[in-house]
């Protein structure tokens, strides 16, 4: 064994002979390789750093999801490199045990896989760079779509990113031979010979994980449907994602397993024919395929949930623009209706909304731009802990509070103006939005010291089927709509008696629509930063705390940067982890089909014809197959209500987006997983019947 021309030779014909092992897993590592080299090229992109003069924050998004991305993809890559090796190392023991016995010493075996994963390298990560480069314009043009900002000019080839990539993939290729050679290090050469063909045991009842696979997922269910805010989703969710994560192993490890074994018990429903070999056959498959049945699941989940949560995000991201920018300027105040103890009355007076939109409007109409539209509105929101009964405490962290809700207070008027409709509200009355019950009761409590100040009561003569108030928060949201101006500012005193350190302010708002294009605006804005240096331009407009000024524009391209991005990075993760998922389906029809084309003979020799034993083993694929989607399917439906809580922490409340958007994903995943099937299928009979 001196010939060092030999070694290659042996590889590249172990990875010709074996390439229906080999093949789907070099294009494996091609697609990552492809994936983190865009995700690496996206960030040093000078296209992509100066995407808009003035608007960093695209870059930033761009920056911060693709970082990410890269981790999460070269993680998840090298999980997936290191099972298909287990795999791709199992097939191959009798191949390497021969060597072993016609002469071949454990250190030559070790040059050959050496080699082997020399060339599976340079097949996986060059064709990976290769591919990255041909199609990182492309998706640099689909990232710049998403986001909503014009594409640059020019092609751009990252080093770089090129040298990162490979060298993470060389440092995985080379993980993974090292666990080759140990693999045949330990190995005596008639395991290695015999090795793809170990027997069998009959699975055993594991009560114990029995248990805890159900009692993990229906805490993890639990978790999940009764989650009320998108705070509870953030701090719970990842709770519940493990647990039905641990759950999902467990299902399939041993309740299968245990559900089973009862049926079998059951001799008048057993003794059957199709039932006796279809359960003696699950049986053994579920032990063979539990894992490998359990990672499919979760894989199908990940990707659905990726997939319907950001384009749920994406294309609520619109009505969320509609409804926090409603003008092409908008224009917030917050002020307070009386002065504080420290203040000076003498030179305290109360704000005036007429005067301070007259103020911005004409300024607008003095640098020569038309005011087309104005509206107005005013509200109060603050804080409270939610008790049972309609009743709201200002002491939101008292021990009967059930959660802390934003109360949001409007006026009739203002209701009226913003959806047209009339209430005909009387003092004492209100509509409710959030509210249990026919009766609110606010309870005034200095917040942290418990002092009792007393109560307000009013009557719910309706309840609002949509919040008219949109103000962000994170916590549940609950709005008051009352009868004029004196019943808010009752409220407004009563919440600045128990907040005495923290009193929330009023709110006035004005959206503002002007006759002139996106860069007119930027201009008109820059110009107001520079006009309100002079203390004159508030004059006469009284008492206020903060003025802000936001165009539509500038919140709609960080709205998208934000959501395109998420997009992007569930789409690009969404194919990674998808390709996974196939290649998991494509080598467990392959493992199975040589496992059961021995089944396949014997079952004939003791009397089954050709056919009852196709049909036998043809369904039971088919249940073993579809069990992980439908699994998922569950996953994704108790997973619902969480993710749309997670949505309103981006302002995105609408049910039906998040609903169609989901039932979508499923559908078209349904699709692709059973082409998935019907292809490797092909592969599963060839083998089966040869």
């Amino acid at each position: 064994m001196h010939n060092a021309g030999l070694y290659p030779k042996l590889a590249m014909q172990n990875i010709r002979n074996n390439r229906k092992f080999y093949l789907p897993y070099i294009l494996a590592l091609a697609g990552d390789a492809a994936a983190i080299y865009i995700m690496s090229a996206l960030v040093k992109d000078p296209g992509v750093k100066n995407m808009v003069p003035g608007r960093p924050n695209a870059y930033a998004y761009v920056s911060v999801f693709m970082t990410m991305g890269m981790v999460i993809a070269f993680l998840f890559a090298a999980v997936f490199a290191c099972y298909i090796n287990g795999f791709l190392m199992k097939q191959r023991k009798k191949e390497l045990g021969l060597y072993n016995i016609l002469g071949m010493g454990k250190g030559h075996i070790a040059v050959v896989l050496a080699v082997e994963t020399l060339f599976i390298g340079l097949l996986g990560i060059g064709g990976g760079i290769a591919a990255g480069v041909s199609l990182h314009k492309l998706v640099s043009l689909v990232l710049h779509q998403l986001l909503k900002m014009p594409v640059p000019f020019g092609f751009y080839i990252s080093w770089g990113g090129m040298a990162q990539t490979a060298a993470l993939f060389a440092a995985l290729l080379g993980f993974t031979l090292l666990l080759n050679l140990n693999r045949v290090r330990v190995s005596k050469p008639i395991e290695l010979l015999h090795g793809s063909a170990a027997g069998e045991r009959e699975p055993k009842t594991r009560w114990v994980m029995t248990l805890l696979g159900i009692l993990s997922l229906g805490w993890g269910y639990y978790i999940a449907v009764t989650t009320r805010t998108g705070m509870d989703a953030i701090v719970t969710y990842f709770l519940a994602v493990g647990l039905v994560i641990l759950g999902t192993y467990c299902l399939f490890t041993a309740v299968s397993i245990a559900v089973l074994k009862m049926l079998r018990k059951n001799k008048a429903f057993y003794y059957k024919t199709g039932r006796f070999i279809g359960i003696s056959g699950m049986l053994y498959r579920m032990k063979q395929n539990a894992v490998g049945l359990a990672n499919i699941c979760i894989l199908c989940t990940m990707v659905m949930v990726m997939l319907s949560g950001t384009l749920s995000l994406y294309l609520g991201t619109a009505d969320m623009v509609a409804e926090q920018y409603p003008g092409d300027v908008n224009i917030a105040v917050s002020y307070y209706p009386a002065p504080f103890a420290d203040e000076d009355p003498k030179e305290w007076r109360l704000f005036d909304p007429n005067a301070m939109l007259a103020a911005q409007t004409g300024f607008m109409e003095s640098q020569g731009f038309h005011v087309e539209n104005v509206r107005t509105s005013y509200s109060l929101g603050f804080g409270t802990g939610k008790i049972a009964g309609g009743v709201y405490t200002t002491d939101r962290f008292n021990k009967a509070a059930t959660g802390i809700v934003m109360m949001t207070v409007l006026t009739e008027d203002n209701y009226t103006a913003t959806t047209g409709e009339s209430l005909g509200l009387a003092p004492g009355e209100v509509a409710a939005y959030g509210v249990e019950g026919d009766e609110l009761t606010l309870r005034w409590t200095v917040h942290q010291e418990g002092t009792e100040l007393g109560e307000s009561h009013f009557q719910i003569v309706k309840h609002l089927r949509r919040n008219p108030s949109f103000d962000p928060s994170i916590a549940e949201l609950a709005t008051i709509v009352v009868a004029d101006d004196q019943a808010i500012y009752d409220i407004w005193a009563r919440q600045a008696e128990a907040y005495p350190n923290d009193s929330s302010s009023m709110r006035w708002f004005a959206a503002v629509d002007v006759d002139a294009s996106e860069d007119e605006l930027a201009a008109l804005q820059d110009r107001y930063y520079d006009a309100i240096e002079d203390s004159s331009f508030y004059e006469g407009t009284g008492s206020w705390a903060r003025c802000t000024w936001n165009l539509r524009s500038e919140g709609e391209a960080n709205a998208y940067g934000l959501a395109g991005g998420f997009l992007f990075l569930g789409i690009f993760l969404g194919f990674i982890f998808l390709l996974a998922t196939v290649l998991m389906i494509y080598y467990k029809q392959i493992s199975e089909g040589y496992e059961d084309k021995e089944r396949f003979e014997i079952m004939q020799k003791v009397g089954l014809s050709h056919g009852q034993v196709k049909r036998s083993i043809h369904s039971q694929i088919l249940m073993v197959f579809f069990l992980p989607i439908a699994v998922a399917s569950i996953h994704i439906l108790f997973d619902f209500n969480m993710v749309e809580k997670l949505l309103t922490m981006f302002y995105i409340h609408n049910t039906a987006i998040t609903a169609v958007c989901t039932l979508g994903t499923v559908l078209v995943f349904f699709a692709v997983y059973g082409a998935v099937y019907l292809l490797t299928a092909r592969t599963y009979y060839k083998i089966v019947e040869r």
